[in-house]
Parts: C-alpha cells; structure tokens; sequence
C-alpha cells in the first residue's frame, strides 16, 4: 500500500532524412537536441521543441505514448522550454507539502496532454518521481482537478524551493504537482478521493488508461462489489509504489504477487500492514490507513485475493 504521500527519489532512415534536409539545414545549430526524423516537429509547436538527448539536471523527461513517435519512445523538455508555454498561477492553501499559503505557477497537464499525447481521448499521465513513485492522472482526475506540474514556487526556480514538508531536508524539485482547490469528487467506503501531489517528479508519461489499469484489474470475481471497490482504492493508493510487472511504482519493491499471497494467506497480517505498516515492519516508509475500516479492508482483502484465486482456478 502507499498513499499520494511520499518520499523521494532515433535513427532517421533515409527516406526521412530526405524529406527533412530543408528543416535540418534551417535548424542545424540545434540538430544534435532536437529530433525530427520521426515528423514530430511537423506538429504542435510543443513538440518542436521536444530533444532527443539531456541536456540539464532539470529537463523534464516525457515518454509512453508521444504523438508522431513510436511507443516507448523519449524526448526531454527544458524548464526553458515549459515555462514559454502558458502559465497558471495562485496561492495554494491546502497543498500538504507546503508549511502555509504558498505560490504555485506551473503547466496544466491537461495541456501537455493535449500537446504531447498520442490520444488523449484515452490518456492517462503518469507522473514518475525519482524515487520511483508514481502517481496516475486518469482524464475524469484532470477534467475534475486540474492538476498543475509546478515549476516555480514563491516565483523561485526548483533550486529555490524550500524542502519537504516531512522535515527530512530533502529538495522537492526539480517538477512537482499541486492543485488550486482540490475537493473530493468520489468516496469508496472509507477511502476518499485523494489529492496526488507529488514532488521530485522526473518523467511524465502519456499511456493508455485501460492498458496501465488493466495490469492490475481483478483476477476472479471481478464483478463482485467489493472486489471491484478494492480495485479502485487499489488503483488510488497502492499502485502508487506496488507494482504488477512493468506497471505501477516500484518505490516499495513488494510486488502485486506479493500483496496478493499476505491477503490470501495471512489475512490479519495484510490488514495490520495495511493499517499500521511499521508495526508489522519497523522500517516500513509506507504511511499508515488507520482510517480504513473493516469492510474497507475486506474489500481490499477480496481485491489482492482475487489474483490468488484466479492461479488456484487456473491449474
């Protein structure tokens, strides 16, 4: 489990390159930073400015799904670059990884979506910390909460930011995410719809929802209410550093397999981990759902269970 709370961490064939000489020769100064082998740059003018290669500690990594870019595809964006774009700004007050009122001005991710998404009809963006957190923007989150990837605090660059809120001294840059106002939009038992605001953010990624998601849908009895209000408190909290193969965080390094044979094979155990992670593992870095009641955690439970169920089904 882990709460939005956290702690850090092409060649161009030739045909193409015949078709690109004119804008190559236009553009030679910065041809070494820049693609445009793939048409990319024939885009929006975000795209243009996409490069092929870092060349700061504070460029903002992109990948996943990139209009005009196969997928898997990465490119960079400078700060530079982020900030020439249009801007929001306001004084956020219930943003917890502040001490108080506190100026944001950042870049909606819906626009950098729309920008740099290959469908945004159907993205999700996926935040990805240097720690290997992540946090998931579904497009009902973005159309509801307007989330902002920040890039100046108190009119300060990141290297002026102050550190994190937890008193560990760490730096919060060099892109974090905060909202204007977030009110819940949904509640499932005792789990709210949460604020993800995380900061030392490094990549962001444009997927497909249904195919991030989909890696972790119910095994068996997926139809099962509380299998299903599992999934979505799953979706929310634990995906979050729990991760199912190649999707999700991997900042706690406990697989989905895993949660899944503690709730099958040791219910009490996983609530308690659930609950009160340190008092089942001192070191635990995992915040704590005291406020998770019973039938919160049997949905949970009948949630990771269905994983074992479905293998047990299965042979």
């Amino acid at each position: 489990m882990c709460s939005m709370r956290r702690r850090r961490i092409g060649i161009v064939s030739l045909t193409a390159a015949i078709v690109f000489i004119p804008a190559l020769l236009a553009a030679k100064s910065s041809a070494a930073q820049t693609d445009l082998g793939s048409g990319a740059a024939t885009g929006t003018s975000l795209a243009a400015k996409l490069h092929l290669r870092r060349t700061s500690p504070t460029d903002l990594e992109v990948g996943g799904d990139l209009r005009g870019f196969p997928a898997g595809t990465t490119r960079f964006l400078s700060w530079d670059d982020l900030l020439a774009l249009p801007q929001v700004s306001y004084t956020v007050t219930g943003d917890t990884n502040f001490t108080g009122p506190t100026k944001v001005t950042g870049v909606l991710l819906e626009d950098l979506l729309r920008d740099l998404g290959a469908a945004p009809g159907s993205a999700l963006v996926v935040a990805i910390c240097d720690d290997k957190y992540r946090a998931n923007y579904p497009g009902a989150y973005l159309a509801r909460h307007h989330p902002v990837l920040v890039l100046k605090v108190n009119g300060e660059p990141p290297s002026g930011w102050p550190k994190d809120s937890g008193g560990h001294g760490f730096d919060m840059g060099p892109y974090m995410i905060s909202h204007e106002k977030f009110m819940p939009a949904f509640k499932v038992l005792s789990h709210p719809d949460e604020p993800q605001i995380p900061w030392g953010v490094v990549r962001l990624e444009f997927r497909d929802e249904r195919a991030v998601f989909g890696a972790i849908a119910p095994g068996s009895h997926a139809n099962d209410p509380a299998v299903q209000a599992g999934y979505k408190i799953a979706q929310q909290n634990c995906f979050h550093c729990h991760n199912s193969g190649a999707e999700g965080g991997q900042k706690s390094g406990v697989t989905w397999a895993v949660l899944s044979a503690l709730a099958t094979n040791s219910p009490e155990f996983f609530t308690d981990y659930v609950r009160r992670p340190t008092s089942k593992s001192p070191q635990a870095q995992m915040p704590a759902n005291p406020d998770y009641d019973d039938q919160t955690m049997r949905a949970l439970t009948a949630y990771f269970r269905s994983f074992s169920d479905s293998q047990a089904g299965a042979r």
